[in-house]
């Protein structure tokens, strides 16, 4: 059953060209390839093999152009999106936190005590915010965006790390984020923190997986 594997990728490594990520794409399919076969262990008929690897792959011809046009896709515009939406979650905090401090309005402190009151739930979908993330890059970039993933998380991480250490070095007073800032919660965001990009990588395996 090794001829219609090699015969698939011949097309699909020919299709590909000088594409930069030729090599790994060949790897990727040649193992999807391989599953299809295992599931196919009754079958021995060459023909029905090829049928079943274009009906769950697509055909080579499919393939290229995709993968073409994806290298027509402009890398930073999808970096600097997910860059300004978390600086954006940074700085809508930040003027909330600041002007429920500075002003007395019973409205804004309203929001203020509901928000802190469910630090848990905000902390997740913080945590959906960097799985969408690298989902994202993972499925618009294919294996080409694992540069991406990483100049993009070290750069939206910036406005996290600015802000921990501006409370740390209580630049910002500790009593802004009262009752939010507690030792359960700081080592609650320490550990998060931590785990953002294993998230993210995650998500970008799942985005990759999903673009095949």
């Amino acid at each position: 059953m090794d001829r219609p594997k090699n015969r698939f990728l011949e097309e699909l490594a020919n299709g590909l060209g000088s594409h930069p990520d030729k090599e790994s794409i060949l790897f990727e399919y040649e193992s999807h390839i391989d599953e299809i076969i295992i599931e196919s262990f009754d079958c021995t008929n060459e023909a029905e093999i090829t049928d079943r690897i274009i009906s769950r792959l697509g055909s080579a011809e499919e393939i290229t152009a995709l993968w073409k046009e994806e290298l027509t896709v402009t890398p930073s515009n999808m970096k600097w999106l997910f860059i300004l939406l978390n600086i954006l979650f940074f700085g809508g905090g930040s003027l909330l936190t600041l002007a429920h401090n500075l002003y007395q309005w019973q409205w804004l402190s309203a929001i203020w005590n509901q928000l802190a009151s469910i630090p848990t739930l905000l902390a997740f979908l913080y945590l959906f915010f960097w799985a969408l993330l690298g989902y994202e890059i993972g499925k618009g970039f294919g294996h080409s965006g694992r540069r991406l993933l990483r100049k993009t998380f070290l750069l939206a991480l910036i406005p996290n790390v600015l802000l921990m250490l501006l409370v740390v070095f209580k630049i910002i007073p500790h009593s802004w984020f009262a009752p939010l800032l507690t030792k359960t919660f700081i080592i609650a965001c320490i550990i998060f923190t931590g785990i953002l990009y294993p998230v993210s990588w995650i998500g970008y395996r799942w985005g990759r997986k999903a673009s095949i």
